[in-house]
């Protein structure tokens, strides 16, 4: 069921808002056509019938009559002409649509009526069959409530708790109630102290919210919708109040998306449950973590090895958990190549499970001797490998990061908070059930936490003494936004820009192969070529036609750098710096290696470049120069993989120059630390030790 305000039906002069009212009945017609039962609510006949009246008693007026003040016309009257109006509108756009609507007007005094009640019931029941649209409202021409706020004695008083009165008579499985803002605020929203409440609690919140003014047209407000939705999750019906100013907020609710605020009469139960806090939860991951370095290295070893066999046993569910996630992004219009990356499939959960296996079977990583040095006699200091601590990654689109990422965590023994992107929360939430049930008690489940809520991430950003790293993986505006709300420390890459450069030395069919490949192999991948640089020489020599003709027979759309599109004749490109993830790409014509070099350095990400050539003088230099994480020769950028360079996984790439820089394996989570063991030494101002600082062979 779906109830629709007046600021959402008109516009603030009081006209009708026909743009948000096409959106409405869209979305209401792809739900019918879906097979969903659909009842709509609609007030905005006050308003609608005020506009009417006021511009019919300015077209018949005298100039003086103009220049006196205009009386305020009565809200009966208004109805009355609204109603028809308003109506005719919604048969109108519904008709344009191929769907049937019908108008059921009714008031307070009826619902008293037992025999109303079950022949309205008939009657909707009898519509929906017909796939008919019942459309309701409050019949305010007729209405005995003068003021809803001092008169509430009735059944219903407004058109806000008529939608909850149906809701709860007819037993809708969904109330949405459209506003004109993004939900319940803590306070007024325009305050900058508001806070959007995503789920509503009654013993928390009725006595901590602030209430603005009622609607600028209607009778009601958010007061009013808050009661009616408080009344209707009493009665076992959820409720979410969302915007009505967005073109798909309802077909969103309806795929599980967690806009506006929910009304359920368990909230209290499962949101408090749920919604552990930000410190209690790092904290738990930091006590686990060091239950888990404190197991033998077999314990550990042994850990991964039962999350690879968990893995392949519950294949099944994790594939069915999937599916729904596949299906929901095509659903909502999600762009190919972010499909590609969300989909799992019984080849890459296998290709998961034999990696983790790789990961245990590698040499222990923690407590590992990197140096020995005798101080003095009897006094030895040792560099060790130790764990960062606690890791916050936040991933986008990619479920089987999590399990690469909860892997290497564990291998390395750090405790871990996961955040993925809420287009995969089916197949995150299956994924890390399968890996914190194989994690056994005496380290603890909450090694592994998983974020469900975005409105925690902020409050996570916060707790640099308890999380020691941040890592992203994602778009370049997800990196840069945690670079900006966070003191910890960011690990990550912000885009993908690989670079191929072909020099005139070049093998051209060895060209040929590993461009197809770094482009088509998987053109979502973050090491998937985006830019093709192609010595100038070639345009003469008829290789670069060759070169072309390999991506477009692919189907690969190719965009002009300046030079390349006015010799080529093809559209340029709108930034040289640009992440595809798609069949498309970027080619420009350069002078010479440093030249190329140039442009990589300006116009790349520092993610993996690499140069075709035979000349080894002219690799050499490009090698050395290119300031980049990773930078090939005569190999393909889709190399540039923790898997691939044998870490046994990747918890993402980085392109910083601090702590880690390329593929960030196992070595990439771990710290230093110094071990000093001695029999008794003091420094007593250097007088009674004999410093000798021999390097020691590692035991």
């Amino acid at each position: 069921m779906m109830m629709v305000g007046t600021a959402v039906v008109t516009r603030a002069d009081g006209r009708l808002a026909l743009g948000r009212l096409g959106a409405l009945c869209e979305q209401l017609k792809e739900l019918n056509s879906r097979g969903y039962e659909v009842i709509l609510v609609t007030s905005g006949a006050v308003g609608v019938g005020r506009q009417r009246l006021r511009y019919r008693k300015v077209a018949n007026s005298s100039f003086a009559d103009l220049q006196s003040p205009q009386d305020e016309f009565g809200g009966k009257a208004c109805a009355a002409v609204g109603q028809s109006s308003l109506m005719a509108l919604y048969d109108t756009m519904f008709s344009q649509l191929d769907v049937t609507s019908s108008q059921l007007l009714v008031t307070d005094s009826v619902f008293r009526d037992e025999g109303f009640r079950k022949q309205l019931s008939d009657t909707v029941n009898s519509l929906l069959g017909l796939r008919v649209i019942p459309i309701f409202n409050e019949n305010d021409a007729v209405s005995t409530k003068k003021a809803p706020y001092q008169d509430s004695s009735g059944i219903f008083w407004d058109n806000d708790s008529l939608a909850g009165l149906l809701a709860s008579e007819l037993k809708a499985d969904l109330l949405v109630m459209l506003s004109d803002v993004e939900g319940l605020y803590s306070c007024p929203p325009s305050d900058p102290k508001s806070k959007l409440i995503h789920t509503y609690i009654k013993m928390k919140h009725q006595e901590e919210i602030t209430f603005g003014d009622k609607s600028r047209l209607g009778r009601g407000g958010m007061t009013a919708k808050v009661e009616a939705a408080v009344c209707a999750a009493d009665a076992g019906i959820p409720v979410v109040i969302t915007s009505g100013y967005a073109t798909d907020n309802i077909i969103k609710v309806l795929q599980g998306e967690h806009l506006g605020t929910l009304f359920h009469k368990d909230a209290h139960l499962w949101t408090l449950a749920r919604e552990v806090g930000a410190r209690t939860m790092a904290a738990a991951a930091r006590e686990c973590s060091r239950q888990l370095q404190a197991q033998q290295p077999q314990a550990r070893r042994k850990i991964l090895l039962d999350i690879a066999d968990a893995l392949e046993a519950n294949e099944s569910m994790i594939l069915v958990e999937n599916e729904a996630d596949v299906s929901a992004a095509q659903l909502a219009g999600y762009e190919k190549s972010l499909i590609s990356r969300l989909a799992l499939t019984p080849r890459k959960i296998y290709s998961l499970a034999k990696s983790v296996r790789k990961l245990a079977e590698m040499e222990e990583p923690i407590a590992r001797v990197l140096s020995r040095t005798e101080l003095a006699d009897g006094l030895i200091l040792e560099k060790t490998t130790s764990p960062l601590g606690v890791l916050l990654v936040v991933f986008e689109s990619r479920p089987d990061a999590l399990v690469q990422i909860a892997s290497l965590a564990i291998r390395s023994g750090n405790g871990l908070l996961l955040k993925g992107g809420k287009e995969a929360k089916r197949s995150n939430a299956a994924l890390h059930k399968v890996i914190t049930s194989a994690i056994p008690g005496s380290v603890g489940s909450k090694l592994i936490g998983l974020v469900t809520s975005r409105e925690e991430i902020p409050d996570l950003l916060k707790l640099d003494d308890v999380i020691d790293l941040v890592i992203p993986r994602g778009s370049n505006k997800l990196v840069s936004k945690i670079k900006s709300l966070t003191k910890i420390p960011v690990l990550g890459h912000a885009d993908g820009v690989c670079h191929i450069y072909v020099d005139k030395s070049a093998n051209i069919d060895m060209a040929k192969h590993i461009l197809h490949d770094a482009k088509l192999d998987y053109p979502a991948a973050c090491n998937a070529m985006e830019t093709l640089l192609v010595h100038k020489d070639f345009l003469s020599e008829g290789g670069l036609n060759e070169l072309l003709l390999e991506l477009r027979s692919e189907a690969v759309t190719l965009y002009g750098g300046p030079r390349a599109s006015n010799l080529l004749k093809i559209a340029e490109a709108s930034s040289l710096h640009h992440e595809y993830s798609s069949m498309a790409c970027t080619i420009e014509i350069v002078d010479d290696v440093f030249a190329a070099i140039d442009h990589i350095n300006q116009h790349g990400s520092a993610h993996t470049d690499c140069i075709i050539t035979e000349d080894i003088e002219v690799a050499e230099a490009f090698l050395r120069q290119v300031d980049s994480a990773a930078v090939f020769h005569n190999a393909s950028t889709r190399f540039c993989d923790g898997a691939r360079f044998g870490l046994g996984a990747e918890v993402g790439i980085s392109t910083s120059r601090i702590h880690a820089r390329g593929p960030v394996g196992v070595e990439g989570l771990l710290t230093t630390r110094w071990i000093l063991r001695g029999c008794g030494q003091v420094v007593d101002g250097d007088k009674g030790v004999s410093y000798t600082h021999k390097v020691l062979k590692q035991s």
